[in-house]
């Protein structure tokens, strides 16, 4: 298909007359709706002014104490006012949210001086939990006794080793 100059005659009185891209591709037949718009923005035709949108009319102020049309019994005050794109607007009061305080027994003594370990310290037997911030010069391992095949003393694998139906439990508590 070439754009033959009887067809761009043909393509720019359809266009005068208001047809659409899609109405003057089926017209013309042998031609896509782009290539329209191509041609017409190649022969620079003025695009089509919009027909201008009906005012809104005003709306009456109905009485506080009657209902809307819609059959809703809040009054009119209480009719949730929004303004603009509300889609991703977040909500003004969150969600109810469920505090859930973790089940972490606590140390059953704090880990004596002789007991804590260092780096250089830990060996195959000693549990291995950091305890304070390793930035800091207060920092240590916990150095109690392990089991074998186990990083941690028995009180630091229950809070490692926790069992999955419980962690299910708890995430399931937390999104809820």
């Amino acid at each position: 298909m070439s754009w033959t100059n009887e067809r761009v005659e043909l393509l720019k009185k359809l266009w005068t007359d208001g047809l659409s891209a899609s109405q003057i591709a089926g017209e013309l037949g042998g031609v896509t709706r782009n290539a329209v718009i191509g041609k017409v923005h190649r022969l620079g035709l003025s695009g089509r002014a919009k027909t201008p949108a009906p005012a809104a009319k005003p709306r009456k102020a109905r009485p506080a104490g009657q209902p809307s049309s819609s059959g809703s019994s809040r009054p009119a005050s209480a009719q949730p006012q929004t303004q603009g794109a509300t889609a991703l607007k977040m909500d003004a009061e969150p969600a109810n949210v469920i505090a859930i305080k973790p089940q972490i027994e606590p140390a059953a003594e704090p880990v004596p001086i002789s007991e804590r370990a260092t780096i250089l310290t830990l060996t195959e037997r000693t549990c291995k939990w950091p305890i304070g911030d390793p930035s800091t010069a207060d920092f240590y391992f916990c150095g109690r006794n392990s089991d074998v095949g186990v990083p941690y003393c028995a009180h630091h694998c229950k809070i490692a080793y926790q069992p999955v139906s419980d962690r299910r439990r708890d995430r399931k508590a937390i999104s809820a």
